[in-house]
């Protein structure tokens, strides 16, 4: 089980998401006659918080590539990733993908996801209180308290969920009170829960075009073999993918033999 290197990219994708949903917040700035002077995209960049706070206070020098960043600024990062009993779902049902091969049609298979929520924190930094409300004004009204969207989370099978993204909490923080060699930098962290899936390895068999069953009476080291039921699909050139039906067939026995699986035959 273990060692069986696969990899979905479950994570990658809920977190590529995420970040889309804050990828187009502006910030409009205007004069004194209310006319729109400068319309700023606000630039976006997955890393910790504490990586944007060392950049705020960067200076550059003969010796020191790195700039101090420009504000304003959105950011976001993973903060923990918890299992979610309460959605749970059954572990026998698959996803199935009937797909042509050099050996005919064969279907690549995959269980129920297990239910995880991923914790996410969006830091927005302005250098003013303006800056920062028009951006928390633009993603607020979205949650109330979670907004939906739809993670394309197995492409080979087709398998798509509706994943909803929860608002937790709004901290707020602005750094005017530290000393004056600090720029000032206007922080709201907003605390997001992702009710994502994440799947297992995917597996592929042959279709399968014939089903037995043996049927036996009596006890424990005295069964007596009774009937055989087979069913097949209708029509038997029938593929995974078709429309078809079934044709059961009984066979009833009195000879005590039993089916031996590795020889195909009664014995």
């Amino acid at each position: 089980m273990f060692g069986n290197y696969f990899y979905n990219e479950s994570l990658r994708r809920m977190t590529i998401a995420f970040g889309q949903i804050f990828n187009n917040i502006q910030i409009k700035r205007k004069d004194s006659s209310n006319n729109v002077v400068q319309s700023i995209r606000v630039p976006l960049a997955y890393g910790p918080k504490e990586k944007f706070l060392v950049r705020l206070d960067q200076q550059p020098s003969l010796n020191n590539r790195e700039f101090a960043i420009t504000l304003p600024r959105l950011g976001f990062e993973i903060s923990g990733i918890n299992y979610d009993a309460s959605r749970k779902l059954t572990r026998v049902q698959k996803f199935k993908r009937v797909k042509t091969s050099a050996e005919g049609k064969i279907m690549d298979y995959n269980y129920m996801p297990v239910p995880y929520n991923i914790s996410f924190n969006l830091y927005s930094f302005t250098a003013t209180a303006e800056g920062g409300l028009q951006i928390i004004e633009q993603i607020l009204p979205f949650f109330q308290p979670d907004y939906t969207v739809t993670i394309n989370a197995i492409p080979s099978l087709n398998i798509k969920r509706d994943v909803p993204i929860v608002l937790n909490q709004i901290q707020y923080e602005d750094s005017y009170t530290s000393d004056f060699t600090r720029r000032r930098a206007v922080i709201y962290t907003m605390g997001f829960t992702a009710k994502t899936y994440l799947f297992g390895p995917a597996s592929t068999q042959k279709v399968i075009k014939e089903v037995q069953s043996d049927i036996y009476t009596g006890t424990d080291g005295d069964e007596t073999r009774e009937e055989r039921i087979i069913v097949v699909p209708d029509p038997t050139s029938a593929d995974a993918d078709d429309d078809f039906g079934f044709t059961t067939t009984i066979q009833t026995f009195n000879d005590g033999k039993n089916y031996n699986p590795t020889t195909d035959s009664d014995e």
